[in-house]
């Protein structure tokens, strides 16, 4: 599979860009808008964190207006607050559209937006339909645009492991996973954000694949957590069967630098 790392170079520094951007994150307090906002900040942009607790709400349009005005770039990695199907299809539809018009109307030239690798691949589960439909209206939009595929996060190993756990046992499909630092996910969005507007999809992921149950034994150990995981071939992931290669991104996928055991080891040392 053909590659590329996703180097210092590449993650939003001001020298590869022509000028500080005002650039809008929206989800800029969660996992990935925070570290966002941080690097963006750091390399001479002025990072503007919108979200509910920050008076930006997408679903009702409120705060929007006066968070971009003025911005050239909004780079939208919020998420549904339920993966119940009507309800994410709800949140990417509505929030999609009130953000997309209001760039509109604020003149931003740059629509960047975090989704999922393999979402054709995952239509299976209601959520994934949501983030499809969400990219379509991103598409169809006259917002210059660049969506980012991520594979999982490392940060979202316990989640899935809670997810599949029944009468204590985590029982998992055994096929490949290759998820990437959240560090890197932001990094990578920092890259594409100060860059020109791709109108079209990257992938990004972590450097190295691994079964999805030998991956969920290795972070339990690392937690102490005496959950037993089964490899069972006919465990979906949130609600979509999975084959072998599923959750892989394809060629050209961009890399992230952290690897699970150096994750897994910063993880113990916060324990």
């Amino acid at each position: 599979m053909k590659s590329t790392s996703l180097t210092t170079a590449e993650t939003g520094r001001a020298s590869t860009a022509p000028s500080a951007l005002k650039v809008v994150v929206i989800g800029g307090t969660g996992l990935i808008g925070s570290k966002l906002v941080k690097k963006l900040g750091e390399h001479g942009h002025e990072a503007i964190a919108a979200a509910p607790n920050t008076g930006v709400n997408t679903l009702t349009g409120e705060g929007l207006d006066d968070a971009l005005r003025g911005a050239s770039v909004v780079v939208d990695v919020s998420n549904s607050p339920s993966f119940e199907d009507a309800a994410a299809m709800d949140f990417f539809q509505t929030s999609t559209r009130n953000l997309l018009d209001a760039e509109a109307r604020a003149g931003v030239r740059h629509h960047v937006a975090l989704s999922v690798v393999g979402l054709d691949r995952l239509a299976q589960s209601g959520y994934m339909r949501a983030k499809m439909k969400q990219e379509e209206r991103i598409k169809s939009s006259s917002i210059p645009y660049s969506i980012v595929h991520a594979t999982q996060f490392f940060e979202f190993i316990k989640a899935i492991g809670d997810t599949a756990t029944e009468d204590g046992t985590v029982r998992l499909a055994p096929v490949l996973f290759q998820p990437i630092a959240a560090d890197d996910v932001a990094s990578a969005l920092g890259k594409v954000s100060t860059g020109s507007p791709l109108n079209g999809t990257i992938e990004i992921a972590g450097p190295e694949p691994y079964r999805l149950d030998e991956l969920m034994r290795r972070a339990l150990a690392v937690r102490k957590d005496p959950r037993k995981v089964i490899a069972d071939p006919r465990a979906r992931y949130f609600g979509a069967e999975v084959g072998e290669r599923t959750l892989l991104p394809g060629e050209g996928v961009r890399l992230g630098a952290t690897g699970l055991q150096e994750w897994l080891s910063g993880q113990a040392t916060q324990k």
